[in-house]
């Protein structure tokens, strides 16, 4: 059984799912990092010269992947979402959970990172707040949530672990 970590970019996907990875036991995989991998290349770089269509479909095809394998915990991209496929590909692989927190701190969790292509330039909040609205229906739609606005990553980490256990 795998553990899918799904939500918006600054949510605490990658931090929380190495820390349940090593006390499970699991194999932790962040998905951007194995795409950037095997492209040999930033996820800003695919986006700019390939666009973001060719970006979704790295993406669906790790996806399909991934759930074929087990005992991981898998940090997915925050457009994950966007595909449905991507999410019924996971959920018949395992406990998928979606991660949430305050646009605030979403921004100051990200303000200062560069490998963030969708917040590219100035009005980051602005963005964010786009972003988070147009992905609302599809973030609300995952069963299993965890706002971790005020959450530290052993809070976030024991209760996807509690989640995943009752799965």
């Amino acid at each position: 059984m795998n553990i899918i970590l799904i939500g918006f970019m600054g949510t605490g996907k990658t931090s929380s799912g190495k820390k349940v990875a090593e006390q499970l036991g699991m194999t932790f995989i962040d998905m951007d990092h194995v795409i950037e991998e095997r492209e040999n290349r930033k996820i800003s770089d695919i986006f700019e010269t390939d666009g973001e269509p060719y970006f979704r479909q790295l993406e669906f095809n790790l996806a399909k992947e991934l759930s074929s394998k087990d005992n991981l915990v898998i940090a997915t991209g925050g457009g994950v979402v966007l595909n449905k496929e991507n999410i019924v590909n996971f959920e018949s692989s395992g406990t998928v959970i979606c991660l949430t927190a305050d646009p605030q701190i979403i921004l100051e969790r990200v303000a200062k990172e560069t490998h963030r292509p969708l917040l590219e330039g100035d009005e980051k909040m602005a963005k964010i707040l786009n972003i988070l609205e147009s992905r609302k229906k599809l973030y609300g739609a995952i069963a299993n949530q965890i706002d971790n606005t005020d959450l530290d990553v052993d809070d976030v980490a024991a209760k996807i672990i509690k989640i995943a256990q009752h799965h």
